[in-house]
């Protein structure tokens, strides 16, 4: 069964007004500093119209688009490396994901990825390939580079656009951020600035930056408020469950909420393009190229300062 064929799953419950999250440690209310995403479940078998309502919108997210099996079989195979690795709590039960009392993250190199069969039977399934091959008009391909996040509790991701860290091959790539547990809003799900993919002098400034070469850092702002107030977005989140994703392009601004439970967030991010297009070689291969640790290169705070914004 091809995924256009698969039962359109039900709406989400709005998140009332009123609901507080936190970005940066910084509060955030529903109804007023962030509003909910909007499921494109609807448009589902629709190429044109998924295709229209990502550049209208910047992302498309679709509910249940992995099969909860391959979700869960992903999943118990990630805590079970990080039990190994000691950073879950002694005692509790491995699925409950809870972090040790250290708190310390975990980053999965691409060399422990690769020994993930059920991680990468998800990221490289026929299923999703299948979608780009539709949505791209041809046939796609996946970069080697996976990124599998395990976010400990207090932590969040700052404001960025992803062709900053991979804008060298085609800019017709997509990031597919997968869901691979449950994540209501305390776990700090995935939170994007709305319309910050149609902001011309962003993307002629900041998204002509790359940070293998020009930035210290490639995250533009750590503070929400900021983006706001001095561009005008709004942000915008919701809760996910396992196998839901969330497809934006290279210049969608986004980050995520803070983690204030006492659990592991687990997700990933990865991209795809179409096969024959120009590909970003530093993120394949059998040691994807990190961003250098080099001193003396200028720093994002002076960058936006020669950049006016």
């Amino acid at each position: 069964m091809t995924y256009s064929d698969r039962p359109i799953a039900p709406k989400f419950a709005k998140v009332p007004n009123g609901t507080e999250v936190a970005m940066a440690r910084k509060k955030l209310v529903f109804g007023q500093t962030i509003c909910q995403l909007e499921d494109g479940n609807h448009l589902i078998g629709d190429i044109s119209a998924l295709r229209q309502q990502i550049d209208l919108a910047g992302y498309l997210l679709l509910r249940g688009f992995f099969d909860p099996a391959l979700i869960s079989r992903a999943r118990m195979e990630i805590l079970n490396y990080m039990s190994s690795q000691g950073v879950l709590q002694q005692g509790a039960a491995i699925d409950q994901a809870v972090a040790s009392s250290e708190q310390r993250g975990l980053g999965f190199t691409h060399s422990v990825i690769q020994q993930l069969p059920g991680f990468l039977e998800v990221v490289n399934s026929d299923k999703i390939l299948s979608f780009f091959d539709s949505f791209l008009g041809g046939p796609s391909m996946s970069l080697d580079h996976k990124w599998l996040r395990a976010t400990p509790p207090g932590q969040n991701t700052g404001a960025h656009y992803d062709v900053v860290y991979m804008g060298a091959g085609s800019k017709e790539l997509y990031t597919v951020w997968t869901a691979l547990d449950d994540i209501p809003l305390e776990m700090g799900p995935l939170a994007v600035c709305l319309g910050s993919h149609q902001h011309q002098r962003l993307r002629e400034t900041y998204g002509a930056s790359d940070a293998h070469q020009d930035l210290l850092e490639g995250w533009f702002s750590h503070d929400p408020y900021e983006l706001m107030g001095k561009l005008g977005f709004r942000w915008a989140s919701a809760p996910f469950q396992a196998g839901d994703i969330m497809i934006f392009g290279m210049y969608l601004m986004h980050g995520s909420l803070d983690n204030m439970s006492a659990r592991f967030r687990l997700s990933c991010d990865t991209r795809y393009q179409l096969a024959d297009a120009e590909v970003d070689w530093r993120h394949m291969g059998e040691i994807p190229d990190q961003i250098p640790k080099a001193e003396g290169r200028i720093s994002i705070q002076d960058a936006r300062a020669k950049w006016g914004i």
